[in-house]
């Protein structure tokens, strides 16, 4: 390891703890988007700075160049992990974008019903699941829908790029604030009081499989879903890829499944042939037939 994480941390002229050159910036957003696909303009530098700062202060090192020279190290491998962690971090709530869910309860898990009645397995993907509030809020309006969903062959996989938000999707455990977000009688049902919050109750918890996966890697799946969250994660991504990723998502949805996207994206590239928009960021897979 390096003396630098025994020195202390030097303070730059601008009143900043440190420095983030265009250097230093530059290798940052190389290393992010060659390992996650996020493209980190320049209008995120302020961002990195926040997020990163923390990462040098926990670790004693100088600089960011220091920092950068320990995460391409073969020693780095941990903080590699910590770096992707900490840009990736994203904002998430229960029940964040509530008319998904109206539509989810009433639409998509109905028709995802039939399907199920006729033989096939129900599946819905939520991608990019980050602390596991969005999954746990999916279990919630399943079950309200489907009471015997875990009588079915049914299941929710819930996968992220960051190992630490998994772990604490995991874990299930929620302080008071963020259980607040949730309908007292969801809070109630679903959810087990604990001396700092909740937890998931194992009825819906049980409906969820966590995995690692990287949306830019291969993606390893036998089946196709009836309902596929991908919610505020495309923003970070450059438009082709954004496009890229929308054509992926269509090949391993069902025709007739549903697509959820975030706020502010929108679904674009050649894809959009075999998507239908039915709500706010809300899109039906047409299939081969045509249109319901």
């Amino acid at each position: 390891m390096s003396t630098a994480l025994q020195q202390a941390p030097k303070r730059n002229d601008l009143g900043r703890e440190y420095t983030l050159s265009d250097k230093d910036f530059a290798s940052i957003a190389k290393f992010v988007k060659t390992e996650a696909g996020i493209n980190l303009t320049e209008a995120k530098r302020d961002l990195v700075y926040s997020r990163l700062v923390k990462r040098l202060r926990a670790l004693q090192l100088e600089g960011f160049g220091t920092y950068i020279d320990l995460v391409a190290s073969p020693e780095g491998a941990s903080e590699r992990s910590e770096l992707i962690s900490a840009i990736t971090t994203n904002v998430t709530n229960f029940y964040r974008e509530p008319h998904h869910f109206d539509h989810l309860r009433s639409v998509a898990v109905p028709d995802m019903v039939k399907r199920m009645a006729a033989g096939e397995p129900g599946r819905i993907w939520s991608a990019g699941c980050s602390d596991g509030r969005e999954p746990y809020t999916i279990a919630c309006t399943v079950l309200e829908a489907m009471p015997d969903a875990a009588k079915r062959n049914f299941k929710i996989l819930a996968s992220d790029i960051d190992h630490k938000s998994l772990a604490s999707a995991k874990a299930g455990r929620y302080n008071a604030e963020m259980a607040s977000k949730m309908p007292k009688n969801v809070h109630d049902k679903f959810f087990v009081r604990s001396a700092n919050g909740v937890e998931a109750g194992r009825e819906i918890s049980e409906l969820i499989a966590f995995r690692y996966l990287n949306l830019l890697t291969e993606w390893p799946f036998k089946q196709k879903f009836d309902i596929i969250f991908c919610r505020n994660v495309l923003i970070y991504f450059e438009p082709d890829l954004q496009a890229q990723l929308i054509a992926r998502f269509c090949s391993v949805l069902k025709p007739d499944g549903y697509l959820y996207i975030g706020h502010s994206e929108r679904a674009s590239g050649p894809a959009l042939q075999h998507l239908e928009q039915v709500g706010v960021t809300t899109y039906h897979h047409i299939p081969a037939g045509g249109r319901k």
